[in-house]
């Protein structure tokens, strides 16, 4: 019995130190293999699968909701007076976006064209689009201001076309029109009489060159031969910088496509990215951590000197010329119309602007720009890029259209892109890189006090065994005749057992009489363990 109690105490001791080191190996190891696999993953390969068939066609529903500022006061402004506006959407449309002549090349980047559409989706938009809105006409007080600086009577010769055509200095068209463009009379004249003249063809539309269109060329790095440039910039339709503004920072092609990037983020990380929408790059900044169903999240915000002018904050001098801050004049890559960007109703803006139109009420939640992305991968969970088109009126001698308009950055329109994963996708993004790694920081930690029980036990069993033997020993001793006294006398007591038997399973146990005569000094009992 003693003997298979000894097995069974080195057989679990044995078992325990193995799945101790088990888990102690997979504590080590355990984060690497998970990492090693969110490089896989992020990577752009057409040989990963899932992973690229994701990045080639996004299967995260994009919406675009579109606000306009309804002109609720357009005599008066003729006449000199404050706007007053009305915020009036949102007019929902469904982007759909694919990426098409995607090329490999040798230097491990990979070029695409994306392409997007836009559908109107009437259940989350609070009318239809043929919904009448009035707005500033861009064809007459746009122009107006760029031909601020010619001959008054170059001026007067433009006055007398809008007149010809009965260009008015308001519009009242519906939300399609002003979305996808309209037939205009001026436009149709100009382009067929003097082709060119004019920087774009047939209707004229806010986001007319939006549908059925493509963001150029971008040729971006794979991440193959390093992953901390998966998704970064290489070039833009060839271009390693643009030229639109006045300073080298500021024409820099920085970041990402603004879609994903690089994984392993830390608080301390930003998140450039290039537009060419408005023409720039900019860059999010860290705000908080968060969660999105159960997957670790960090939230990124634009900083509030995102749209500042020069004088606030003078990396942004190659911008201008600048008005007031929280507004970006990109008449440079806009055919030099007076149009601005900003946050919606001028968010995070010189409170001047406020002071200059009525109906405008900014607040972050509703207005500020974020992205919620999953640091470890680097994958947007969650975003809203929320931006404000502003048209710049005022009186031009000359042009009688623009009445005494007092001059003031006109809010036009705002829109929200915003898009977040879910169904089917969030499920696989949440196995593959939440539950699967939480699943291994369980088993080895399992393993570690799995061996920890199993090592405690064998202890527990071969101190117990030693025990029994040393009680064994000390018996066989109280039964032999010791000398001339002989069992039973009153000399022959129970002997002790040494604490050396509890101190060592591989020496024998030694007993010694507690008070024996001298004939029986020395003698001993020897009960061997093995």
């Amino acid at each position: 019995m003693a003997i298979s109690r000894t097995k069974l105490a080195a057989g679990l001791g044995v078992a325990g130190l193995l799945t101790a080191v088990i888990g102690t190996v997979l504590v080590f190891v355990g984060p690497l293999i998970v990492d090693e696999q969110i490089v896989k993953n992020v990577q752009i390969n057409p040989n990963s699968g899932l992973p690229y068939t994701m990045w080639k066609d996004l299967p995260v529903p994009f919406f675009m909701s579109v606000y306009f500022f309804e002109v609720l006061n357009s005599n008066e402004i003729l006449q000199g007076e404050k706007p007053l506006v009305r915020q009036k959407g949102p007019y929902v449309y469904r982007e759909f976006r694919q990426k098409d002549n995607i090329t490999f090349h040798d230097n491990n980047t990979v070029s695409y064209r994306e392409y997007r559409q836009y559908h109107f989706f009437r259940n989350m938009s609070i009318g239809d689009e043929t919904d009448k809105v009035v707005i500033p006409n861009m064809l007459v007080l746009g122009v107006a201001v760029m031909m601020e600086d010619l001959p008054y009577a170059m001026k007067l010769v433009l006055s007398t076309a809008f007149k010809t055509f009965k260009e008015e200095p308001f519009l009242s068209l519906s939300v399609g029109e002003l979305m996808w463009g309209y037939n205009d009379p001026l436009v149709d004249f100009l382009n067929k009489h003097f082709p060119g003249m004019l920087p774009f063809k047939g209707k004229f539309g806010l986001f007319a060159d939006f549908n059925n269109s493509n963001t150029g060329l971008f040729t971006v790095h794979t991440g193959v031969d390093n992953i901390s440039k998966v998704h970064m910039v290489d070039s833009w339709n060839g271009l390693k910088k643009v030229n639109y503004w006045n300073s080298e920072q500021c024409n820099k092609i920085n970041g990402t496509a603004g879609q994903m990037w690089p994984p392993f983020m830390t608080p301390e990380t930003t998140l450039p990215f290039y537009s060419p929408d408005v023409c720039r790059s900019m860059e999010l900044v860290y705000e908080r951590p968060g969660e999105i169903l159960g997957i670790p999240t960090y939230r990124f915000v634009a900083p509030k000197t995102m749209f500042a002018n020069g004088s606030v904050y003078p990396p942004n001098e190659g911008f201008c010329p600048c008005r007031e801050s929280g507004i970006q004049n990109v008449s440079s890559c806009r055919f030099n119309s007076p149009v601005f960007i900003s946050h919606p109703h001028f968010y995070n803006a010189d409170p001047v602007l406020l002071q200059t139109v009525d109906g405008l009420n900014p607040n972050e939640e509703e207005h500020g720009l974020f992205i919620d992305i999953h640091p470890k991968t680097g994958i947007p969970m969650n975003c809203s890029i929320r931006l404000q088109l502003s048209l710049y009126i005022k009186k031009v001698s000359g042009i009688s259209e623009t009445g005494k308009i007092s001059p003031v950055v006109m809010p036009m329109i705002w829109f929200a892109e915003r898009g977040y994963i879910d169904g089917p996708v969030l499920d696989t993004f949440y196995n593959n890189l939440v539950l699967l790694p939480s699943i291994m920081d369980c088993v080895q930690y399992v393993f570690i006090a799995l061996g920890g029980l199993m090592l405690t036990a064998a202890v527990f069993l071969g101190i117990r065994n030693k025990v029994r033997q040393a009680s064994v020993c000390c018996s066989v001793l109280q039964s032999r005749p010791l000398g001339p006294h002989g069992p039973g006398s009153a000399k022959n007591e129970m002997c002790e057992f040494s604490p050396n038997c509890l101190q060592s399973l591989l020496y024998p146990c030694q007993c010694q009489p507690r008070r024996c005569p001298i004939e029986i000094k020395g003698y001993f009992v020897k009960v061997y363990i093995w």
